[in-house]
């Protein structure tokens, strides 16, 4: 089974020994190391995949997860 983590601010961390990543055609990426972090903030020279550009350009995260009953709030 596979998690998926959102970093504070940063990338999305994903879990599992049988994940796999594909581009748009179907192409399968060599995957370096695990965890994966997948890059959010639209920054990085790595594209899909984190490369810290979220820290140095200062990427807030719009929002948190909330549960049904809550309000959105921003992630602080």
């Amino acid at each position: 089974m596979a998690t998926i983590r959102l970093r504070k601010n940063g990338p999305y961390l994903v879990e599992g020994d049988d994940v796999k990543v594909f581009d748009w055609d179907g192409n399968e990426y060599t995957v370096e190391r695990r965890p994966i972090a997948l890059c959010r903030c639209g920054g990085s020279t790595r594209k899909p995949f984190c490369d810290g550009t979220h820290s140095k350009i200062g990427f807030q995260a719009a929002e948190a997860a909330v549960g049904p009953e809550a309000e959105d709030k921003p992630a602080t």
